[in-house]
This record gives structure tokens, sequence and C-alpha cells, in this order.
């Protein structure tokens, strides 16, 4: 994977809403940070365009990001937001002019679609906090990510040092939200898992549906050859009356354990405070 090149002083980072629409106050602490940390926020009043939930309608949020992402003077692109709608414009995309610029992609939930087609191409990304999540991130989170954009991060770090051996230092890191993931499934923008770690993480979903996506990626061949599971956050899940009768941990486990490749649980990252930037590809 080509790795683009690391943040300096001076360098800039675009914020763009490829999903859900945003207001100035929600991205007020993100250019705050941005400064802080000696880059240069830039945006205009494109990124607050509304269209019913979204940031404008498919042609507008797809010709905003292609702006940025053709743009020489742009070192990364901070994502505003989450929510839903990344797929839509994703195939509107064009990335002819970013390949002779490659830039950071910083972001995670919906935006597991924009690491995906970074995977496709051949680029490293950000599983990172997005702009409105700065304000509440953790001092860890946001650290991290720092050190993401400067080059200085080794990438995940476990509580046990002995969970991965060496052999796991250049494997690498592919996923993001389970749910977005799945919405790819049998799509040439579902990540390559084969010898990959694969990360997930997800927000808000019934067990149940945990269960149909886990056992779609394991039906699909995504989870038989992994090198290593990391799970991230699984984030207020949801039962029935009549209880599912398994965990988000205990289903995930399910699904996996047949295959012997190491397990790693509750890594910080996901839709929590605490979410450590994972630097994919």
């Amino acid at each position: 994977m080509k790795t683009p090149d690391y943040l300096k002083k001076g360098s800039k980072i675009a914020i763009v809403a490829p999903a859900r629409k945003i207001s100035r106050n929600e991205i007020a602490a993100a250019v705050q940070w941005i400064e802080e940390k000696g880059f240069v926020a830039v945006y205009d009043d494109r990124l607050f365009a509304e269209y019913h939930q979204l940031a404008g309608d498919d042609d507008f949020r797809a010709s905003v990001l292609q702006d940025y992402l053709d743009r020489d003077d742009i070192d990364a692109i901070l994502c505003a937001r989450g929510g839903y709608g990344t797929i839509r414009i994703v195939d509107k995309l064009d990335f002819t002019k970013f390949a002779k610029h490659p830039k950071w992609i910083i972001g995670y939930s919906d935006v597991t679609v924009l690491h995906a087609k970074m995977q496709q191409l051949g680029y490293q990304s950000i599983h990172g906090t997005m702009a409105i999540n700065l304000e509440k991130n953790t001092k860890e989170a946001l650290e991290s990510l720092y050190e993401a954009l400067i080059g200085t991060r080794n990438n995940v770090r476990t509580r046990r040092a002995t969970s991965l051996s060496s052999d796991f230092e250049d494997i690498p890191i592919v996923g993001g939200n389970l749910s977005v993931l799945y919405s790819m499934l049998g799509s040439e923008l579902f990540p390559k898992t084969e010898g990959k770690i694969l990360f997930i993480e997800d927000l808000d979903e019934y067990l149940y549906h945990i269960d149909r996506m886990m056992m779609g990626l394991k039906r699909a061949g995504k989870l038989a050859n992994l090198k290593a599971l990391l799970v991230g956050a699984f984030t207020d899940m949801h039962d029935n009356t009549i209880p599912f009768g398994m965990t988000a941990k205990e289903i995930i486990f399910e699904k996996v354990k047949e295959y012997g490749y190491p397990v790693i649980w509750d890594y910080p990252a996901g839709h929590i405070d605490d979410n450590r930037a994972i630097v994919l590809g």
C-alpha cells in the first residue's frame, strides 16, 4: 500500500461532509484542534449545505469531495461526520488527480466506504475520529490521530504485547464499520481480507443484526483466511423482548472460533470517545 505524505507545520486539512449535514458550531472544535497542531483548516460555505438529512444532494457532495481530492495543496481530508450517504457518491468520484498527489482520508463509520476505495486503489488511510467528535474525544484519541498524520504512530497497540507476535508487524489492517462493510458485500469495494487483519466495530444495532452480518461475511468466505480479527467497540447494542441469547462478543467469536487465528477484543476504536486512530492498509 502506498503511504500519502505525512503532514508538517502548515499542511492543509480540508473538512468535507460526504454524508450527513453539519453545522458551523459542530466543526468549531475540529478547526481549533487543527490550528493548534500547526495545520491549516480548509473549508467554505459548501460544507454547510443541506438536502434533507444530507449535506447536499449526491451530485453536490460528490463535486465538493472531488474538488478536495484533486487539489494539490490539500494534504488530508477530515470527514465532518458519518451517518449515511457516502456509498451513494463513491462511484461518482474520479481518483486520477488524487493519484498524483495522494492525501490522507480520515474518518470512521460511514467513511468505511472511502477506506475501502483507498484499499482498492492501493493507498493507506486513517480510521479515526471526525470533525463532529473532536470536542468529546479523549486526549489519547486525539494524540493518536496527530501521530498518524505526522508519521510517528506505531499503529495498533495492544495491552498484552504477547497477543500479536512480530510476525504481524507488516500485516495490513482492513475493514471498519461492520454494517457498512456488509452493505458492500459482493461488490468490488469489499476489502480483500485473505492474509489481512480485519477490523470491525459497530453502533446501535440489534444483536440479531450483528449475527446476520457476521453470517453474511462468513458465508462469503471473508472470515476464513484472516491473519487476525481486531474487534473495536460494539456500542449501544439492542435486544428484542425475547432475548437473542448471545452478546455481540459471543456472536462474533462463534463465527470465527473454528479458524484458530488471534482475536483481539475491546480495541479502543469506533463509536466511543476514546476512538484511537488506525492506519488502514
